[in-house]
């Protein structure tokens, strides 16, 4: 089994990241309650650089990353990129077609052969490509649901960084799809590992899975709530409806490393809301 390591994503502090200052600030205060890693995403515009020596500086190791599938595309940068955070994983953040779009599996099938081949060519350089769900691909394309199709045809070695509020906004059981995307890892292992134990993103397997033979290194951790009137919203790991235990289960057996906790919106302050959940899923068993 993996090691395991929880780390904030760094969308639900998005407000505080928008700075070089503003983000080692961030970086100190996740430490405090007791993260040791991050997803960067939705940071402002700051040099790879100085991004590189905030993470060096404040001890915090970038997990993953999300990036275009055009930043994806230029092999070069994004290698580059990630070499200098240190980091061996990057995830779009989503497929996004229009409606009438959506209801074509051509679609869903175009998307994923664009994301294989951009998946294929930077894991031939030991940087793994992930794809991140929201709750839209539990809608049903020609009889079947758009997760499904990804699931189909994308190259074996694209990962899936599940989000488990999204799957259950979508009506699907996040335990039960951890299970079955993991079902599907590759026989073939490539490196294991990642920053955290010294690894690159040059020179690695072209086999894949997205490290270590896993199909799933990275998962999204967020709760779901219901209000009186019905309606959902998204809370912290732990103070909502969502079956933690079986969730921590089935990622366990997934060999899941990072559990990336993230609230895109919510009632909490961000950083109150990252506490809670870290500390829950310490009680839960989580280190």
């Amino acid at each position: 089994m993996a090691q395991t390591v929880l780390g904030a994503q760094l969308y639900t502090v998005r407000k505080t990241t928008q700075t070089a200052a503003d983000l080692a600030k961030t970086f100190r205060r996740l430490r405090q309650m007791g993260y040791q890693a991050v997803q960067v995403s939705a940071i402002g515009p700051i040099e790879t650089p100085e991004l590189a020596k905030i993470l060096r500086d404040e001890g915090m190791t970038c997990a993953v990353t999300h990036v275009s599938l055009d930043m994806m595309r230029d092999t070069q940068k994004c290698l580059d990129y990630h070499q200098a955070i240190g980091c061996q994983y990057t995830a779009v953040g989503g497929f996004f077609p229009s409606v009438e779009d959506a209801a074509e599996p051509r679609n869903w099938e175009r998307f994923a052969a664009d994301l294989s081949a951009v998946a294929r060519t930077l894991g031939a350089k030991g940087l793994f490509v992930g794809y991140h769900n929201h709750s839209h691909e539990w809608t049903r394309v020609d009889h079947r649901r758009g997760i499904e199709i990804l699931l189909e045809k994308v190259d074996p070695q694209v990962w899936f960084e599940l989000d488990t509020y999204w799957v259950t906004h979508g009506g699907g059981d996040p335990a039960a799809w951890i299970d079955r995307i993991a079902s599907t890892a590759s026989s073939k292992a490539s490196p294991s590992g990642g920053a955290a134990s010294g690894g690159s993103t040059s020179g690695g397997s072209t086999s894949g899975g997205g490290g270590g033979g896993s199909r799933m290194p990275c998962i999204h951790v967020k709760d779901m709530l219901i209000t009186a009137d019905r309606k959902q919203k998204m809370g912290e790991v732990g103070e909502g409806n969502l079956n933690w235990p079986r969730i921590l289960q089935a990622a366990k057996q997934a060999n899941v490393r990072w559990y990336l906790v993230e609230r895109d919106d919510g009632d909490l302050d961000p950083f109150d809301s990252l506490r809670i959940s870290y500390d829950n899923l310490r009680a839960m068993g989580l280190q």
